[in-house]
């Protein structure tokens, strides 16, 4: 690694996902194979195609915020502030601000230990407020604009959830979004790592956030010919990245936030350190706006720029969980991607898409996935790609089928890649290895 680099280390995490609620009910669910896709709850979609996706379950805002705060966020921001706050608390960098009792919400104990001027916010979201945008529209088609939603603007923008969580906690420095589809949760770990890098920033709260099972979004891939159709009746099978069979790909909706601080912050407070963020790397397709490029060549300088940025080699790197959204198109080329960037290694590569598990959650898949990452580095485990019974013959590499398997990890990467052609891949590395 280039000595005059600043090392970024991972001191929290948090995570609303279809397969858990807190960091240790995802780790479980990951390592079971669990499926957290089922009938969508969130609106009657008897009249669609698509049917399923994969749902956060039983998530109670007032566990994380504030009741009166809740009502004024999208369900986006909600998550990403439940999020913020687990991997607040878990770094340790809250304490009870002037007023707070014991029995309040993890986000009204808002006063940082850090310094709020030194502390930014990175989020990636790549939709935004779907549910307010299509009520107020609906709202104004039906009975004119004095009938829309009062806080329609400021809840469904895609920054609502940066902002927020810089009101919430307290945090003063940048506080950015990132938007690049499906790539944001990635990219915007990219971007926190180049803030603390360059010293703007000594710690960040980053990650990525979604919650679009509405109406209009499901109807919108629907259109795409994107979705699954083909499970609606066994929809924890839906999802069968790198499989012959596999015919789309599951909507679904999570936040999953890391808290970054600089190596020398973190060892100055005491802090518990879970992983070094070791290296980031990006690229464009610059080929088609949904598609990816065939040849695999673009996503695979990315990772090979993230190995780089690391300073690591191919061989270093144990496992890589892929975007893998068990499209079509995908699926071969990202397969391709990892033979070009890792050459020979590809083939010894623990390799899985979680998105087996939790559908594709757009931009709060970089998010949860770098969590799992961390998670494989922490616990020794290669999360498993379900539904993984037929192999698709151009996907031949080692996906860790249908069932976890366990073995020493010192470093993980995960690669996410957006419409757009955006592809980002992050890099981890257990910490003093």
């Amino acid at each position: 690694m280039n000595s005059e680099k600043k090392k970024v280390v991972v001191t929290g995490l948090g995570a609303i996902t279809p397969i858990g609620n807190t960091v240790e009910e995802f780790k479980q669910s990951l390592a079971a194979g669990k499926s957290g896709i089922g009938r969508i709850t969130q609106f009657d979609a008897e009249g669609y195609d698509v049917r399923i996706a994969a749902e956060v379950k039983n998530f109670d805002p007032s566990v994380w915020m504030d009741k009166k705060d809740a009502r004024k966020m999208c369900r986006f921001t909600q998550f990403a502030v439940a999020a913020a706050a687990q991997a607040l608390g878990q770094a340790g960098l809250l304490e009870p601000a002037e007023g707070a009792g014991p029995g309040d919400a993890p986000a009204q104990n808002k006063r940082l230990k850090s310094d709020p001027w030194k502390t930014g916010v990175v989020l990636g979201n790549g939709i935004g407020g779907f549910e307010v945008v299509s009520e107020s529209f609906r709202k104004l088609f039906e009975n004119g604009p004095r009938r829309m939603l009062p806080l329609t603007v400021p809840m469904m923008i895609g920054n609502e959830a940066a902002g927020n969580i810089s009101m919430i906690f307290g945090t003063k420095g940048p506080a950015f979004t990132q938007v690049t589809a499906c790539a944001s949760g990635t990219d915007a770990l990219g971007q926190a790592l180049d803030l603390i890098r360059s010293g703007r920033a000594d710690t960040v709260i980053a990650g990525g956030t979604e919650a679009c099972i509405v109406p209009f979004a499901v109807g919108g891939f629907q259109m795409l010919k994107a979705l699954s159709t083909r499970h609606n009746d066994e929809p924890e099978k839906a999802s069968r990245p790198f499989s012959a069979d596999r015919d789309g790909f599951v909507l679904g909706e999570a936040a999953g936030i890391l808290v970054l601080e600089s190596e020398e912050c973190a060892k100055a407070r005491g802090a518990r350190i879970l992983a070094e963020f070791a290296g980031y790397g990006g690229t464009a397709d610059a080929y088609h706006i949904t598609s990816p490029d065939p040849s695999g060549e673009s996503g695979g300088r990315a990772i090979r720029l993230a190995l780089e940025d690391a300073g690591l080699s191919p061989g270093d790197i144990q496992y890589y969980n892929a975007h893998g959204t068990s499209t079509e198109l995908n699926d071969v080329t990202e397969t391709k991607m990892l033979k070009y960037a890792f050459g020979d290694h590809a083939a010894k590569l623990k390799i899985s898409s979680t998105k087996s598990m939790t559908g594709h959650c757009i931009a709060g898949g970089g998010g949860i996935e770098a969590v799992a990452c961390i998670l494989a580095i922490r616990d020794g485990f290669f999360p498993p790609t379900i539904n993984l019974d037929s192999p698709d013959p151009d996907c031949d590499l080692d996906y860790v089928p249908n069932k976890a398997q366990y073995g020493e990890v010192t470093a993980a990467a995960s690669g996410s890649l957006g419409f757009g052609g955006h592809n980002g891949v992050a890099v981890f590395r257990k910490y003093g290895a």
